[in-house]
C-alpha cells in the first residue's frame, strides 16, 4: 500500500460510465509531459502541424518503417509472463475542424468479453497476412463504418503490448478527407465521438498514476511502480492502451520529449 498520504483521490468530480480498476498499491504520478508549455503552444494543433511534427520525428511511412517488434518485448507486465500471440492494429483517425485536429474515439460495447465500456481507437485483431494498416482500416470500417477511401494512412506510433490481454497493438495514423459520418456496429461499439487534441492537452485533462503489481512490468521503477495514464474528457475517462498511445501522439504533436522505455 502507498504510505504517508500518497494515495491519490481518484478523478474527483469527474463522471464516467466505466469501472476503472483500483489496485491496492497506487501512488500519484508525474505531471503531464506538456505541463510546462504555455497555452499558446497547446492550441492550433492543426492536421498539417501534426503531420509536420510526425515527419520531423521520422514517423511517416515515407521516411521509415514501423518497428516489427514492440519495444516492450514479448511479456505483459501486470500479469504472469505471457507470450504475446495476438497482433492487432488501431486507427488514429484525425480530421480538422475549426483549425484544430480532432481524434475519432469509440466506447466499446458493454456486452464484450474484454475491455467492455472502455474508450478505444477503432481497431482489432489481425487476420491472415494483413499489414497493420490493412487491419486498422478494415476494423474501422467494421466498427464505425469509416470508408477506407476517406482515410490517408501516413504515419505510425510505437507498437505496444497491452497490460492484461497479451496483445500487441500497432497504431496507424490516418488523415480523413472530410468530417466523417459514422455507422456503428452495436455488437462492438456503444458510441463514437471526436475529441480535439487541444482538449487533451489542456490543464487538468491528463492524470498519471503509478501502480505496482505482483509481477513487474517493463517501464517500472526500482520499487516496481509503473505509470498509468488517463485523460478526462466530458462524460468519459480514457485510460489503458489508448491513453498510452495518445500520450505519445500528443508529445510528438506538441514537440515535447517522449520518455523512452528504461533499459
Amino acid at each position: 500500500m502507498a504510505v504517508n498520504g500518497e494515495r491519490p483521490e481518484r478523478f474527483a468530480g469527474h463522471v464516467f460510465p466505466q469501472v476503472i480498476p483500483e489496485p491496492l498499491d497506487i501512488r500519484p504520478g508525474a505531471p503531464a509531459p506538456w505541463a510546462a508549455l504555455p497555452a499558446a503552444r497547446r492550441e492550433g494543433l492543426t492536421l498539417d502541424l501534426v503531420e509536420a511534427r510526425l515527419t520531423e520525428h521520422s514517423r511517416t511511412f515515407a521516411s521509415s518503417q514501423q518497428p516489427e517488434v514492440p519495444a516492450e518485448l514479448t511479456i505483459v507486465g501486470d500479469a504472469p509472463p505471457t507470450l504475446v500471440t495476438r497482433r492487432s492494429a488501431v486507427l488514429v483517425a484525425l480530421f480538422e475542424e475549426r483549425g484544430e485536429a480532432q481524434l475519432v474515439l469509440t466506447r466499446r460495447s458493454m456486452s464484450l468479453r474484454y475491455h467492455r465500456g472502455e474508450i478505444a481507437l477503432p481497431g482489432g485483431g489481425q487476420e491472415g497476412d494483413e499489414t497493420p494498416t490493412e487491419t486498422a482500416l478494415r476494423e474501422a470500417y467494421e466498427e464505425v463504418g469509416l470508408e477506407s477511401s476517406l482515410v490517408r494512412p501516413f504515419a505510425w506510433l510505437s507498437p505496444i503490448v497491452t497490460f492484461a490481454s497479451g496483445s500487441s497493438i500497432w497504431p496507424i495514423v490516418g488523415a480523413l478527407a472530410r468530417v466523417p459520418t459514422f455507422t456503428i456496429d452495436p455488437a462492438e461499439v456503444d458510441r463514437v465521438f471526436a475529441v480535439a487534441l487541444r482538449d487533451l492537452v489542456e490543464e487538468g485533462a491528463f492524470v498519471e498514476e503509478r501502480w505496482r503489481r505482483e509481477h513487474p512490468r517493463p517501464g517500472g521503477d526500482d520499487d516496481g511502480y509503473f505509470p498509468i495514464n488517463f485523460f478526462r474528457v466530458p462524460g468519459e475517462l480514457i485510460w489503458g492502451a489508448t491513453a498510452r498511445i495518445l500520450t505519445e501522439l500528443l508529445c510528438l504533436a506538441t514537440g515535447v520529449d517522449w520518455p523512452p522505455i528504461p533499459a
